[in-house]
């Protein structure tokens, strides 16, 4: 549990969770299915449409491992509404995460022209 909340902290700031050595064991998914999914649930409204946070914790591009990642919806502890198996899948929160697993890396800070010091 302190890892779980460590690693929401540490997502609210933009740093990257602490990594496991047991290799993430997330069921297969369709980013595709899981992007319209996470509009239809509105997930977008607290963690914004490219889950880079907002109200809520960012996301992506680096989610949690699937079974922290699950645990959470289903049973959060902060004002997240619970989205238990009755209202979203196991398939559809699979393929959730997988829409969270493809979203791209932003590009760094120093490749962008206008942050760049004169």
């Amino acid at each position: 549990m302190r890892v779980l909340a460590l690693t929401i902290i540490l997502a609210a700031f933009g740093q990257a969770p602490p990594q496991s050595s047991a290799p993430d064991s997330a069921p297969p998914g369709n980013a595709e299915n899981g992007k319209k999914l996470y509009a239809q649930y509105g997930c977008y409204q607290c963690h914004g449409y490219a889950a880079q946070g907002g109200v809520g914790p960012r996301l992506a591009p680096r989610p949690l491992a699937f079974a922290a990642f699950s645990k959470y919806v289903r049973q959060p502890s902060g004002e997240m509404p619970p989205y238990t198996a009755k209202v979203v899948s196991n398939s559809q929160l699979a393929d959730v995460y997988a829409f969270l697993r493809s979203v791209p890396q932003p590009p760094p800070v120093d490749s962008i022209p206008i942050l760049k010091e004169p």
